[in-house]
């Protein structure tokens, strides 16, 4: 024959419904969690879309082009290499400066550079102009282009010389080499963020105060939860006066959150990712007004100069020199690069 034990009956009640008790824990927040910049949905990587008269690029053009400021070590790189190859090109009729330098900025960044031929009456070429490559579209045949600069906007190009960077996944459109480093230059966007809305919320004095002596009445505890919540936000580091009459020493206690954990991990979080963007850029950290945090410093800026000029400004210029072909002239010449020349 089983038994049958009898369990005691359970009474749901509810926190927030129930009066405070004597002896019984109070808890609050101090504001609600601030979301930050999150730009994962780029990465998705697809192939590329038909969109009836062209295709759509594998990834987001638009998140390119809003990360190249996200991060001052990803932008910095990129302006160090665009600046170097500016200050070695030539002029030319067909190409100017400024027009070049737009070629390289759209090279670098999306991956793909793109320059028209435009003509005269007579049919002679009257200038080679960058296209924007964030507008861009290749068409079905992959022959022509279209410019898309939004939505229910179209416009055949004409001539059009496309300078791609190669990829494993598909040969319509090129795509940059830092990609593998877009996470780490968000996180460091994102910790730079967190860190301002840190201070502009008031929260970096944020602390637990523990109170253990008996309050003469809930309404001075309550007082005291009113006067912490309008302590942040702007006008913050208000006074704040507690009075707890026949209290303990230890009665109320201050106890740090935060202040000393996340400036460490900021400080960790910066520093990591930004070596993960130069190593993905390949740019000497002299170049680009990095300072040492070592006594030694980086060597001789020279030196650094004249490596990174034959490791990585060489191979550009000679892909920069595939225009000739197409154009038929050499519109596309550098001199010597007088930094890393002085050696």
């Amino acid at each position: 024959m089983s038994r049958r034990h009898k369990k005691p009956a359970v009474r749901s009640t509810t926190m927030a419904a129930a009066p405070a008790e004597a002896g019984s824990m109070q808890a609050f927040s101090f504001g609600e969690p601030v979301p930050m910049l999150d730009r994962r949905e780029i990465m998705d990587y697809l192939q590329c879309t038909d969109a009836g008269k062209w295709y759509e690029p594998p990834i987001a053009w638009d998140g390119l082009a809003r990360s190249l400021r996200a991060n001052v070590h990803h932008a910095s790189a990129l302006a160090v290499k665009r600046n170097v190859l500016v200050s070695t090109f030539q002029p030319h009729p067909l190409l100017s400066r400024a027009a070049f330098a737009s070629l390289v900025m759209d090279f670098l960044v999306f991956g793909n550079g793109y320059l028209e031929k435009r003509r005269h009456r007579l049919g002679g070429v009257l200038e080679l102009k960058p296209a924007l490559a964030k507008y861009v579209r290749r068409a079905k045949d992959l022959a022509g282009f279209w410019w898309v600069p939004g939505y229910d906007q179209e416009q055949a190009l004409g001539e059009v010389f496309h300078l791609l960077e190669p990829d494993i996944n598909q040969e319509v459109y090129g795509l940059p080499e830092y990609l593998a480093a877009l996470q780490s230059a968000w996180l460091n966007e994102s910790a730079t963020l967190f860190r301002r809305k840190y201070y502009l919320n008031g929260s970096h004095a944020g602390f637990i105060m523990y109170m253990t002596d008996p309050a003469q009445k809930e309404e001075d505890v309550d007082a005291m939860r009113k006067a912490l919540k309008d302590s942040k936000g702007p006008g913050n580091f208000r006074n704040v006066f507690m009075y707890a009459p026949n209290g303990k020493k230890d009665g109320i206690q201050i106890i740090p959150l935060a202040e000393v954990a996340a400036k460490d991990e900021f400080l960790n979080i910066k520093n990591i990712t930004r070596d993960d963007v130069l190593a993905a850029h390949r740019v000497p950290p002299q170049l680009m007004g990095v300072i040492p945090s070592n006594t030694g410093g980086f060597g001789d800026a020279n030196k650094a100069a004249s490596v990174f000029y034959e490791n990585e400004i060489k191979p550009l210029m000679m892909r920069l020199e595939e225009v000739n072909e197409w154009a038929g002239e050499k519109v596309i010449q550098f001199g010597p690069y007088a930094l890393a020349m002085q050696t």
